[in-house]
């Protein structure tokens, strides 16, 4: 395979109605929610979602908001933590960034009306997770923080004068006017996903505020509707990526023998901060002798040393691990985490009274659309919030819980960026329909089964080399109709290939980038890889483009 190419534009109908806004937010998690609320002082704005406005990952989220909120705790605490889970590719400006408004912007959630879990004094309850030195991790409803915030901002947002919300729409690309962002087209969807209706919204500003990619993935903690919709579409419009080849693998997902691809049960690393531990078949711990921290060593570290054992399994490979959480008690469990415990009982098993299966799964994008500390993107007009964006702060691996907080102070910044000052459209862009090849929905299954095989938490050459052959192979179809599950995967292809391009000319291991033929850290790629699309082909951004060139 020469070339790693992916579909430019999605196709459509002539678009049949438009609308002009100031401000037009794709997605309706905590970024996107949080940008709206701001950018509304002074601005008109939509929100647009293709499902229901609570339908994303912050409403999934189980573990919490990390802030430097007790005494006992630092900054400077919470900045070394996030430093070294970021495995030396961290912007460290970010990092202090975060860390310094993070408690701010949980004292803005209180305000608007979230509620979060108390300890005896009435203070705020802080729970430990994996790679924090201190227990400083807010949560709602025991294991449900997440929904939480996502109910306190849609409140906010459907109750705000001026913000519109435009459910269930499919947002196609961007539309771009002498180089600068100016609108979106956008597919109003039936309920069996078929282009009811194809629209045009011109807009001062676009922000993407999308969620990551789990979709990619066979098997994934993220909701069904994450296929990276944002990511792909700032790709075709040859906005700059980076840092695509570092996906966190969450180490603890409720594994099934039977089960559909996608969506999986997360069971929470706080479970682990409270004193569940890794074990193998014969009772042995998993990760003693492996860290410092042992269960609570950073993610990427604790999915490698799991998949590690899985493979070293006597007999062959095994496809799961347990966790054993026995010791924290009926009431612990019941008060804690109501949720994973009413989960894990739908599917049979009692964490109660025996140990979980788990295997790590796809969970979180640590690089996206390449964005300033305000969130504006290499393409003037677009800007970018959440796991869509990438800001800097998570370098090769995310710290647990720093994703919700990142979602609101950056969704934040945009928002009072915007309401300082936007271009308002003088016109919604012309845009006429598109007619392009679109691959087979029916191969879905297939890209995800190879790049959890070939692509996931341990990689070497010749997977990689299979992946992409998968890719170019679904790639060159155009059996697909213009539909959700048509621009579903064409979405996912592209983010596919590109993190397999990635993937492929990093030649070591780094954080959630984990190669079995390059075992090791290498000083000389303590660096990114940025990417863009250059005539539907993937294209390194660097003078390093000839020394990577896909294969």
């Amino acid at each position: 395979m020469d070339s790693a190419r992916i579909v430019q534009r999605l196709a459509h109908p002539d678009p049949r109605w438009e609308r002009r806004v100031d401000v037009v937010v794709v997605g309706s998690g905590a970024a996107g929610l949080t940008a709206a609320l701001h950018a509304a002082a002074g601005n008109r704005v939509l929100v647009v979602t293709k499902g229901r406005l609570d339908q994303g990952s912050t409403s999934w989220a189980q573990g919490g908001l990390a802030a430097v909120l007790s005494p006992g705790d630092s900054a400077e605490a919470h900045v070394h933590d996030t430093l070294v889970a970021g495995a030396g590719l961290c912007d460290e400006a970010a990092v202090r960034l975060l860390v310094a408004e993070a408690p701010a912007a949980i004292g803005s959630l209180q305000r608007l009306g979230a509620h979060f879990d108390t300890d005896a004094t009435g203070g705020l309850a802080l729970t430990l997770e994996g790679g924090h030195s201190e227990r400083r991790i807010v949560h709602a409803g025991g294991d449900a923080s997440g929904a939480e915030v996502v109910r306190t901002l849609e409140d906010a947002v459907r109750s705000h004068g001026r913000i519109e919300v435009l459910e269930h729409a499919f947002v196609l690309d961007v539309v771009l006017d002498a180089g600068r962002v100016a609108g979106l087209v956008v597919a109003v969807l039936g309920d069996d996903g078929a282009v009811r209706s194809v629209g045009v919204i011109g807009a001062g500003a676009v922000v993407l505020a999308s969620g990551g990619f789990g979709q990619v993935y066979a098997s994934t903690s993220n909701p069904p509707v994450v296929t990276g919709d944002g990511l792909a579409m700032a790709l075709r419009a040859g906005a700059v990526v980076r840092d695509l080849e570092f996906v966190q693998f969450h180490p603890t997902v409720l594994w099934q023998p039977a089960g559909e691809p996608g969506a999986r049960l997360l069971v929470s690393e706080a479970v682990r901060g409270e004193g569940a531990v890794l074990i193998d078949a014969s009772g042995a711990r998993v990760m003693a002798g492996v860290h410092p921290r042992a269960d609570l060593a950073p993610r990427d570290v604790v999915a490698t040393a799991m998949a590690r054992r899985m493979a070293e399994a006597p007999g062959g490979v095994d496809d799961h691990l347990w966790l054993d959480g026995t010791a924290l008690g009926a009431a612990q469990w019941e008060r804690r985490f109501p949720t994973i415990l009413a989960g894990c009982r739908a599917a049979g098993i009692d964490p109660v009274r025996e140990p979980v299966p788990v295997a790590p799964a796809a969970h979180y994008a640590c690089g996206g659309v390449v964005t300033d500390l305000d969130g504006a993107t290499s393409l003037p007009g677009l800007y970018a919030a959440g796991e869509v964006a990438c800001t800097g702060l998570h370098g090769a691996n995310r710290l647990a819980s720093n994703s919700v907080p990142e979602a609101l102070v950056f969704g934040e910044r945009i928002g009072r960026a915007l309401a300082a000052g936007v271009a308002r459209p003088v016109r919604a862009p012309v845009v006429r329909a598109h007619d392009a090849g679109l691959p087979d929905p029916d191969r879905r299954a297939e890209q995800g089964a190879a790049m959890s095989r070939w692509v996931g938490v341990l990689r070497e050459a010749d997977g990689l080399r299979r992946a992409a052959a998968t890719l170019a192979s679904i790639g060159a179809g155009s059996a697909g109709t213009p539909g959700r599950a048509a621009y579903e995967l064409a979405n996912l292809h592209a983010i596919a290939t590109a993190i397999v391009v990635a993937a492929t000319a990093r030649t070591e291991s780094r954080g959630g980038h984990r190669r079995r033929d390059h075992p090791h850290e290498d000083p000389a790629w303590r660096r990114h890889l940025s990417l863009q699309v250059v005539d539907g082909s993937v294209s390194f951004v660097s003078a390093d483009r000839k020394e990577f060139a896909w294969a």
